[in-house]
This record gives structure tokens, sequence and C-alpha cells, in this order.
């Protein structure tokens, strides 16, 4: 709204009709919107999306038909269809809405699959997975991308940020390298555009990381990721619903830290815990 603008300049003694003239709109518009600045429409509207915020607060999993059902046991009378498209234009969305028009398809493959399925390794830094997942908190979405070598399945980097971008993908790279170092390993991941953007891919050439990627929709592709995934998931990411992204971020450190790495016990180790996994088999390798 620029009328607001209008009365702030005729303050500073900038005549009314000189800014009209130069922002390209009459008189009689702005002293009409001067008269009534906000219609009764509006004013309910604003009460309305305010009632709604509430509802949502309380509860975010709310659509807009139990926010509608909730507004409606408060004695507030409003349709149905009024505030789907109250929620619809201030965002408030249920936590498991699909968002319209957020989908992506797949880009092209920067990278030929190089590990077709084959989920295992004799040596450390041979074959690392790497991928991204988001979680919803009490003050927006937290996104994680992890990296993971196949031998001992031990989580080697992590990057843990509130935006998903290229920077999200790179900077668990960067960790994985300052633990690991670089190897000519084999970098494995999905096709999404995180992991095809130029900086990534600079990243992984710069290092001598050897990237590779799976089909599309081709989820057993990277399978021993998505486990991993589904193992935070179950034990910290729907656990409880998180009030602060903050709270959230040291809830995945600790559990990747304490509990994956030194008390979740594999079978594909041999019933040992990454940690575990490393130590032994290194003192082999010096002994060796």
């Amino acid at each position: 709204m620029i009328y607001p603008l209008v009365m702030e300049l005729a303050v500073a003694g900038i005549p009314v009709a000189v800014t009209c003239r130069v922002l390209k709109f009459s008189k009689q518009a702005f002293y009409k919107w001067k008269a009534q600045p906000m219609s009764d429409r509006e004013w309910s509207d604003a009460h309305l999306v305010n009632a709604a915020l509430d509802v949502h607060a309380n509860d975010p999993m709310f659509g807009y038909r139990f926010i509608a059902d909730e507004l409606h046991a408060q004695g507030i009378t409003v349709s149905e269809n009024r505030v789907q498209r109250l929620c619809q234009e201030h965002h408030i969305w249920s936590v498991f809405a699909k968002k319209r028009g957020l989908s992506r398809k797949p880009g092209p493959p920067v990278h030929d699959d190089l590990l077709r399925r084959e989920f295992f390794a004799v040596s450390p830094n041979v074959k690392w997975l790497t991928d991204i997942t988001e979680h919803p908190t009490g003050n927006g979405k937290l996104y994680v991308c992890v990296v993971k070598d196949v031998w001992s399945r031990r989580i080697v980097g992590y990057s843990i940020k509130d935006r998903m971008t290229s920077d999200l993908a790179v900077s668990a790279i960067n960790n994985a390298i300052a633990m690991r170092g670089t190897y000519g390993t084999i970098v494995h991941s999905d096709r999404g555009s995180q992991f095809r953007s130029r900086h990534y891919v600079t990243t992984l050439t710069k290092h001598g990381l050897i990237g590779s990627m799976g089909r599309v929709g081709a989820c057993a592709d990277n399978a021993a990721m998505e486990s991993f995934f589904s193992l935070l998931q179950k034990n910290v990411l729907d656990r409880q619903r998180w009030a602060t992204k903050d709270e959230l971020r040291i809830a995945i450190i600790c559990w990747i830290e304490q509990k994956y790495h030194r008390q979740r016990r594999q079978r594909q180790l041999g019933k040992l815990t990454p940690i575990e996994y490393e130590t032994l088999n290194n003192n082999k390798m010096k002994a060796a």
C-alpha cells in the first residue's frame, strides 16, 4: 500500500498533488482511502488471520479444515472456504501438507553411478555416501546433510543449517575432508540440485574426490544413506515436537556422536559400533 507514504511526505511538506502526480495515481483515490484506510472486510480478515495463527501455533499439524473447526468452537462464524483462502494467502499450512509448486523434477546427473548399489568397502575412505533431510521446528525448518563412510558406517562429516543450499552439501563434504583427508574417494549422492551445483562439483574436483549419482526415483541407489536417516527420524526427529532449531540441532549432534557412533551396534559390523569397528580394524592395519 503506497497511500501511507503520501501522508508521510505531506507531513514533511511535500504537497499531496505533487506526490500523487509523481506516483501516477489520482488525488481522489488517495482521499477515498484516507477516509477509510481499511475496509470492514479487510479488518475482519485481519482478526481471522490472527485467530488462525493462534490455533496453528498451538498445533502446527492443523490444516485449514481443522483451523476452521477450531474457530467455530471458539464462537467465530466463518466459512471453510474463507479460512482456506486466508491460510493460503498467509502460508498457514499443516506441517504435513504438501505445498503446491514446491515439487521439483530431478535434473540431469553430473556424474555416473559408480556404486551400482555396492554398499560395502574393504578399507576406509573408498566410498562415501551423502544426502540431505529436513525437519520442521517451532521457528522454521532445519536441514541436515550427512556424509557416511560405507566401510565403517561412521558419519565422517555433517552440516546443519537453516537453508537447503549448495553450501549445506559443501560444508558437510569439507567437514569430512577435514576429518579423513582425501584419498580419491567416491562420493555418492542422489540428483538433488545441491549435489549438481557448480559449487559442490568444484569442491569435489578440487580435493580429488570422485562424484557418483544414482538414478531418478531409485531410492535403493542410496539405500544405505536412507537407512541412516530412518534411524535419525525414529530416534530424534519424530520423538517430540521441537520448539526451536537450536534445540533440534543439539539433539541431532548428541545422537550422532553419543548414540549412533558409540552405542548403536550394527550387525553389518559384526555387532560392533562404528567407533569400535574403526578402532579394531585400524589397530589391525597398523600391526600388519
